[in-house]
């Protein structure tokens, strides 16, 4: 199998890194930004993760983004694949998103490295 590099990111930090897949979270699934509790946490405690796994079409884009990499990695042009993932702040749905989509390819036989490239950073006030 492939190697695969994710890096998930906040769109209102930076631009989006260079990858062969980019899936952008804003619009389509809830942000735990909006629930007060949430907001200052991330994806590293286990409340937003919940929230963010339990939000439907989640497990189902995984799952395509899964099949994307596989197709990709098939190809004849060996290298890393790479996906990077982002939401807004980079904190909350994106980290969630690349360690879910992780797991997935490691169960597959993928090697798998993850970056959260803005999950540390401070909350976004908006």
């Amino acid at each position: 199998m492939a190697a695969v590099e994710i890096v998930s990111f906040g769109y209102l930090h930076d631009a989006p890194p260079v990858a062969h897949l980019t899936i952008d979270l804003r619009h389509h699934f809830r942000d735990p930004h909006v629930s007060p509790e949430l907001r200052y946490m991330t994806a590293a405690d286990e409340p937003v993760r919940t929230a963010v796994l339990n939000t439907s079409g989640i497990t189902a884009l995984v799952d395509a983004t899964a099949t994307a990499v596989t197709a990709f990695a098939a190809g004849p042009s060996a290298g890393t694949v790479t996906v990077a993932d982002g939401c807004a702040g980079g904190r909350h749905r994106a980290p969630t998103f690349a360690t879910a989509l992780a797991a997935r390819l490691r169960s597959d036989g993928h090697e798998v490295t993850v970056t959260h490239r803005d999950m540390a950073r401070p909350v976004v006030q908006r």
